[in-house]
């Protein structure tokens, strides 16, 4: 088995977590020390919220207000080489009506994938995505057990800082779901960018040897069920900024930089083929401030990272009314 320094993560807060001068043999037992999936059940028990329950998602799905569906089969090569397939543009009056929508969207993909292989290969980013995930937990028909949890991008931070992407995610999402800590992949903050990178990058390898995660038939890169992106004002996705070299990055999985034009500057990022890789995409965008990036991506009159999102299966955007105002 490869030797894999990634390790899924304890949902301990974060603020326990050890020193980066603690050794982690204190916090990661013996049976997480490698990749695979452990046969220790969750120490979370099933969760009871208040759940807005099926139907009621169904009704405030019915709210969306679908701009324009786009089918451009050969209009343009992804990143990857094949060509672009199906694309839908969703808006919606507020983002609440957004969240709803995201959540029966997510649940839907989920009850599909469970069935079909027994496992459902989830990539989120940071930033505002994840208060849009919010919805999800009021979902009481996801079967969390079979749920997998990757980063599109992380900073190289602890854990416990502010910046960290896994953070946000913890205190907001993962926390308050009962998703098996052997099921969640963090990256090794304690190594550099590079070594940071490349250790995701075998972790990603192993669930392949070890038919978690698929590979694409058409490209060669890991296959995930669904990605979930959010989009900056400069419309740069993951941690792929406008007119950054590594945007053209095509043969890497995972790849670090250590030059970001945002803060913090060490990071790690999945690549283009491997977004474009994925089965479905939601990118999610709010706010009048990334209106223009929107409809730069969108309406392909300039160059943003976003403009060079696709999907094998499918591309949906998620748009609440601010974000769309320039369209």
């Amino acid at each position: 088995m490869a030797s894999c320094f990634l390790r899924s993560i304890l949902f301990s807060s974060p603020t326990n977590f050890p020193s980066r001068s603690d050794s982690l043999s204190a916090f990661f037992p013996n049976n997480l020390l490698t990749c695979s999936s452990p046969s220790k059940p969750s120490r979370f028990s099933s969760l009871s919220v208040s759940s807005i329950g099926s139907e009621s998602i169904r009704r405030a799905g019915e709210f969306r207000r679908k701009l324009v569906e786009v089918k451009s089969m050969a209009t343009k090569a992804s990143q990857t080489g094949k060509v672009e397939n199906k694309k839908r543009v969703e808006i919606f009056d507020t983002e609440e009506t957004l969240a709803i929508d995201l959540a029966k969207y997510t649940a839907d993909l989920s009850d599909k994938f469970c069935k079909e292989r027994g496992a459902f290969t989830v990539v989120v980013s940071g930033g505002s995505l994840i208060k849009s995930l919010r919805k999800l937990i009021e979902v009481d028909s996801i079967d969390w057990s079979r749920w997998h949890f990757f980063w599109v991008d992380e900073r190289v931070v602890p854990k416990d800082h502010e910046d960290s992407n896994y953070k946000l995610a913890y205190d907001s999402f993962l926390s308050k779901v009962p998703i098996l800590p052997g099921n969640v992949y963090a990256i090794n903050e304690s190594l550099s960018a590079e070594a940071a990178a490349d250790d995701y990058e075998t972790c990603l390898k192993h669930l392949v040897n070890t038919n978690i995660l698929r590979v694409s038939e058409s490209t060669g890169f890991p296959k995930f069920d669904l990605m979930l992106l959010g989009m900056g004002p400069d419309g740069h996705v993951a941690s792929l900024f406008p007119g950054h070299g590594l945007c053209n990055e095509s043969k890497k999985w995972v790849a670090s930089i250590t030059d970001s034009p945002k803060p913090p500057s060490e990071r790690i990022t999945f690549t283009f083929p491997v977004i474009n890789s994925s089965a479905h995409v939601a990118l999610v965008v709010c706010g009048s401030g990334k209106a223009e990036a929107v409809q730069v991506a969108l309406n392909k009159t300039g160059s943003v990272p976003a403009g060079s999102v696709s999907a094998e299966d499918e591309l949906v955007w998620f748009l609440d009314k601010p974000a769309s105002s320039k369209l």
